[in-house]
Order: C-alpha cells, then sequence, then structure tokens
C-alpha cells in the first residue's frame, strides 16, 4: 500500500532549503585536514588567529601536515596541542584568513543535528537526531567528559574532526568516532572550550597525579560517630608508589584517604575529578584514617606524564 504525502504550503522544500542554509553556513569555516595516509579528516575553524579546531585521533603524524581551505588553497599546519583523552587537537596555519564558527545553545534530546565535514575538496553532510545526552564520562586515555552528545547521523569517512551543527547552522559539538562503535558521538561546547583553552595555554591538558592506588572502602559507623565524620566512605590505599608524590607525603597502605583539600573522597571517581590540572604542583591539604585515628598530611600534587 503506497501512502501520499501531502507539503501543505511547501514545507518540505522550505525546511530542505533551511538545511542547506546551514550546512552553506557553517561551511564557510569547515577545512580538510591532511595529517594521515589514507582518508583526510576534517576541522573547524576556532578561531581568527589560524587556529584549528579537530579530532585528535586523525593526527596520525605530526610533521608534514596541510590543511584544505574552504577557498581551495591548501597550506602547511603544525600543531598547536593535543589532548588524548579528549579526542581534542588543535592546530596553527600562518596568514590563512579563517572565519570561526559561529558557536549555538546546548541541544535537547530530538533535536535535529548536521555533521559537516570536509574529507575532499567539496562539503559532505548528514543528518539525524539527537538520541542521548550522557556523561560525565572517563575515557581510556586519562580523560573525561563533562558530558557527550549521541545523534544517529551517519559518521562517513572523514567526517571526524568536523562539527554537529544544528539547523541554523551554528555548532553544538565536535564529531569523533573515536569513542563509540556503531554509534555516533559529538563533544558538547562545554568540553571543547575547557580543553582548547589548556591547550592554548600549555599545549597540553596538565592532570594531577598523586601516584597510589586504592579501593572504596566503608566507614563504620562506630568509627564515623566516634569521629564525627558524616561521609559513609573513604578510599583505602593499597599500593603506594616509590617516590610519587603520595609517597613524599607520607602516605602507607592501609592509610583510608578521606579529604583532599577541603573536599570530601568517597570513591575514586572524586578523587580522579579533584586532581584537576590547576592543582599541579600546588601543596594540598590531606586527611587520612590511620590505624582508626585521623592524621592531617600535605601532598604536592604531580602532573600525570
Amino acid at each position: 500500500m503506497s501512502v501520499q504525502v501531502e507539503d501543505q504550503g511547501g514545507l518540505l522544500p522550505l525546511f530542505s532549503d533551511q538545511l542547506a542554509r546551514a550546512v552553506e553556513r557553517a561551511g564557510a569555516s569547515i577545512v580538510r585536514v591532511e595529517a594521515r595516509r589514507r582518508q583526510a579528516a576534517s576541522g573547524v575553524a576556532w578561531a581568527a588567529e589560524g587556529v584549528i579546531l579537530t579530532a585528535d585521533h586523525v593526527l596520525e603524524r605530526e610533521e608534514d601536515l596541510s590543511v584544505g581551505l574552504p577557498d581551495g588553497e591548501t597550506v602547511a599546519a603544525r600543531i598547536l596541542g593535543r589532548d588524548p583523552g579528549t579526542d581534542i587537537a588543535l592546530l596553527k596555519v600562518e596568514g590563512a584568513s579563517l572565519t570561526p564558527i559561529e558557536q549555538g545553545p546546548s541541544p535537547k534530546v530530538g533535536h535535529l543535528g548536521l555533521i559537516v565535514a570536509r574529507p575532499g575538496d567539496g562539503l559532505e553532510t548528514s543528518i539525524g537526531v539527537v538520541s542521548a545526552l550522557g556523561g560525565p564520562a572517563r575515557t581510556r586515555r586519562g580523560g573525561q567528559l563533562e558530558g557527550f552528545i549521541r545523534t544517529d547521523a551517519e559518521f562517513y569517512p572523514g567526517f571526524s574532526g568536523g562539527p554537529l551543527v544544528d539547523t541554523g547552522g551554528t555548532m553544538i559539538g565536535l564529531a569523533t568516532s573515536r569513542f563509540s562503535q556503531g554509534a555516533g558521538l559529538a563533544i558538547p561546547l562545554e568540553t571543547v572550550r575547557r580543553v582548547t583553552t589548556a591547550l592554548t595555554s600549555h599545549g597540553r591538558v596538565r592532570r594531577g597525579f598523586l601516584g597510589l592506588s586504592s579501593q572504596p572502602v566503608a566507614l563504620p559507623e562506630a568509627l564515623r560517630t566516634k569521629h564525627g565524620l558524616s561521609q559513609e566512605s573513604g578510599l583505602l590505599v593499597v599500593g603506594v608508589e616509590s617516590g610519587g608524590p603520595a609517597e613524599q607525603a607520607g602516605l602507607m597502605m592501609g592509610d583510608v584517604l578521606l579529604q583532599l583539600g577541603v573536599q570530601p573522597v568517597h570513591d575514586t571517581d572524586d578523587l580522579r575529578n579533584l586532581l584537576s590540572g590547576d592543582r599541579v604542583g600546588q601543596a594540598t591539604p590531606a586527611r587520612v584514617l590511620r590505624g582508626g585515628e585521623p592524621r592531617d598530611l600535605t601532598v604536592t600534587i604531580g602532573e600525570r606524564k
């Protein structure tokens, strides 16, 4: 049985034209990134001073990089900074006139999104629904995504490093195939802004390091009552790296880490979140339980290499 759909008032052509305008608008800021053997990837003009945003995993070499501009010119590029943990990288090109992409509002589940890419000479795109918003999530490379955008837009070869844009053509995320199998993900602008700020300043994202292994442990009620503790768990130190910040601060196997700075530590996620880059090199108070008694130490947080 066939079904005929009547397009009242020409809404479908209007909608189609709107999508084409969105791709054209975003496309003025989309570049081709030549940094691997087989398939070129995509990138986004992020700042007028020649800064290009792309996905870190598409940079399979660090030399002989080039960027294909929207006007067809190809220019040399160098790596300004990269963070494998969040799959975000910045490139720098000299003497090129770039139009930084306009950044849009955070999407909602059900919104339409388009991936706009330039894996070849021209623009390519796919469309899908924002099917889920998730996070925070830890990545396998030691990074943290405050959130992620899942979309059912098709990820064709070379689409990584391109933007996910809304129907107005403004960027709402950075497309990457790094973190999923069979589902498209985009990194939200909140994470992109945080990481690009760090990369511009330091060339990398700094992450704190204590040099210990630990596991969550419940605190007995009698112990909590005795010492006036409100938290129900802490981190049992089960290993201390020789010469690391924890050992230098006097932490020992069997200690239970309760606080770092003024924040309670309930589990390993709490500890990771507290080891932010701005704490690197800082002398930070730590409270532990040792033999059932509280003890205050000072640890100078190192940097994870």
